[in-house]
């Protein structure tokens, strides 16, 4: 326990205590023993040939857009919501999904606050304002829609399991008035100058950032956002490519126990070692389904050859296909400048050797998903298991 680096707990007049963490940096410094170090290294090395693999993607656009997608999903269903990476990309083919529609709509918000939080912390600094529009477009017309989208809460929440009162909760944070100084002293260390690493210091900002705990709802979403912000403001990563959702739903008691460690016995290292193992881990698992999309490619290649599905065509359209996983005739068509009967028989043939599969169930107005990319994609989301 060291205890100057734990914060203050505070009695409420309505009986329950709060708990006022204190600013960042931790003092004493985070000491760096061997196994904090060598994780460190083995994170900051598979953080970079992730990023390298993107350069010999057949289209690292589409992969990393899959891939916000899949991290939408985890870290919404972290926070209970139910969809699947299907269920998404048929909504954004305008089809009805399968899905409970308000809970696709929470991810889609998720992939929209990523593209807004990525435009605007690209070059600026962080700041409140900025995190306040970001948690807007994240909750506005879901479920969370009525609870102040974009304004720092005025009101006491908590932390515990459901049905649980503010006097039985597992962590009370910071009462309201407390929570605009704690905000301004991480927005500072945010954008600080310092010789603190990276992910060191990210793994510091995520954790206080969930202590504080500004908003009424989406403040495990808000601070998983960070992350990635964070990173590709830093230039460690070229994309927006790691999400640490998976890993943090696979050990989500963890998770939380090393935040309370961190509260109340200032064990800051644990809590970074367990950080850093969720970056090296995830950023492999990235790696391991980016080399298995190369080798579809170079497999499908082989199959369409071989059993001569469409000539040139035919290759042209595995090509459309590793751009977009959800295609129609008309689109075929469109894309690969030929007419409708040839595009339909391309269609034909692609679902005969399995590399399509149609999803509408409709005679007209058919639209077809590329199964073996999107498997590989949603693999860990649960609708894949």
């Amino acid at each position: 326990m060291i205890e100057s680096r734990m914060g203050v707990t505070v009695r409420q007049m309505g009986g329950y205590q709060v708990y006022i963490p204190k600013p960042l940096p931790p003092d004493p410094p985070i000491h760096f023993d061997d196994e904090l170090q060598a994780l460190l290294s083995e994170a900051d090395r598979a953080l970079a040939r992730l990023d390298g693999m993107t350069t010999v993607l057949p289209n690292a656009d589409l992969f990393v857009a899959m891939y916000v997608k899949k991290e939408a999903l985890l870290s919404s269903q972290i926070e209970g919501t139910q969809a699947s990476l299907q269920g998404i990309l048929q909504f954004e083919a305008d089809m009805i999904p399968a899905d409970d529609i308000n809970e696709v709509k929470e991810v889609i918000n998720y992939i929209r606050a990523m593209d807004e939080g990525l435009a605007r912390t690209k070059d600026g600094i962080f700041s409140r304002e900025v995190l306040q529009e970001i948690h807007r477009i994240l909750l506005k017309g879901t479920r969370g829609g009525k609870k102040e989208p974009g304004k720092i809460r005025t009101v006491q929440n908590w932390i515990g399991p459901k049905g649980s009162t503010i006097h039985s909760a597992t962590f009370v944070p910071p009462p309201p008035e407390k929570v605009p100084v704690l905000l301004e002293d991480l927005e500072a260390f945010l954008n600080a100058d310092d010789r603190i690493p990276p992910l060191i210091k990210i793994g510091l900002v995520h954790a206080q950032f969930e202590t504080i705990h500004p908003f009424i709802d989406g403040n495990g979403r808000m601070g998983r956002l960070l992350i990635t912000f964070w990173l590709c403001r830093k230039g460690i990563l070229a994309r927006p490519l790691l999400y640490l959702s998976i890993y943090l739903k696979a050990h989500r008691e963890e998770y939380y126990s090393l935040l309370q460690e961190i509260r109340f016995e200032g064990n800051w290292e644990s809590w970074l070692k367990f950080f850093l193992r969720g970056i090296r881990d995830v950023s492999s698992e990235a790696l391991t389904n980016a080399q298995e999309i190369i080798r579809l490619k170079e497999q499908l290649l082989d199959t369409v050859i071989r059993e001569n599905a469409g000539g040139l065509n035919a290759i042209r359209l595995l090509d459309l296909l590793f751009k977009k996983p959800v295609v129609t005739v008309p689109d075929i068509s469109s894309a690969l400048g030929i007419s409708h009967q040839p595009a339909y028989d391309l269609v034909n043939q692609f679902e005969k050797l399995g590399i399509l599969r149609e999803i509408t169930g409709k005679k007209r107005y058919k639209k077809y998903l590329f199964d073996g990319y999107v498997r590989i994609i949603e693999r860990g989301t649960g609708t894949s298991e």
